[in-house]
């Protein structure tokens, strides 16, 4: 016995770079990630067999492996495959700035945080919301403040698009990923006219309404948008557009501030 335990220990050799977090990937222990390429450069995008769980921007691979395990407590290796319900589905989720049939795991969050983000992912494309907007909407219209750290604590930013959710003043806000100037990027990729729409907020401008149909929209809501300018009536409150007789839209349905 003891000739065959000093052979065993002869054939002991060092498992190869990288072998235990693969393995603990496998198992479900760590998350696997892929890059893909965005407006604002190279993202990291990381799942598990839930579905994604963190977009991330990094100088390279190792940076962000080491920012995954600071933020998760979890490891990530890169993807030798990616699984089928992936590839397309992770594509369309980022070019469209929302996850569509892609499976999220934000089971880290709280139920009131996923609340929030999942009610972000409503919102349209080149369109913008206020935070005061999103509270109302999940019934919760004095959390603001908590839907703001709601938002700033968004994992999967981009494919929920926490970009599109702006202050009560009409000003962008802060981003969380990256620079906040990264905001205007996205937003401005979208189609967004972000000079029409901070001059009007610079000028008190909250909602417009629409003489021809006698509703009131978000400024940035695709019907207020296709007005002709003739038609356009602007307000600095709901308030205001409602005394003046004006409907919300129930497409964008605007809240007060």
């Amino acid at each position: 016995m003891n000739d065959l335990t000093a052979h065993l220990a002869d054939l002991r050799t060092e498992a190869p770079d990288g072998l235990e977090d693969r393995v603990l990937a496998a198992t479900g222990h760590a998350d696997r990630y892929v890059t893909r390429p965005s407006p604002l450069g190279t993202l990291f995008v990381s799942f598990n067999h839930r579905g994604v769980n963190a977009v991330d921007l990094a100088d390279d691979s190792d940076s962000f492996e080491r920012i995954h395990r600071e933020r998760t407590g979890r490891a990530a290796v890169p993807a030798d495959i990616e699984p089928p319900f992936l590839a397309r589905r992770l594509d369309a989720a980022i070019a469209e700035g929302r996850p569509g049939s892609l499976p999220l795991d934000l089971s880290d969050l709280t139920e009131f945080q996923r609340s929030v983000l999942l009610k972000a992912a409503e919102i349209p494309s080149g369109e913008v919301r206020p935070y005061g907007w999103i509270a109302k909407e999940i019934g919760k219209p004095g959390a603001v403040r908590a839907v703001g750290s709601a938002l700033a604590r968004n994992p999967v930013p981009v494919i929920i698009p926490c970009h599109r959710v702006v202050r009560s003043d009409g000003s962008l806000g802060r981003y969380s990923l990256g620079e906040d100037a990264n905001k205007e990027v996205l937003l401005e990729a979208e189609g967004l006219p972000l000079e029409e729409f901070l001059d009007l907020a610079r000028h008190g401008v909250r909602f417009v309404g629409t003489t021809s149909t006698g509703i009131f929209c978000h400024p940035t809501c695709g019907h207020s948008l296709r007005a002709r300018a003739e038609n356009r009536v602007d307000f600095t409150s709901e308030q205001d557009a409602l005394q003046a007789g004006y409907r919300p839209c129930k497409v964008c349905r605007p809240v007060a501030a």
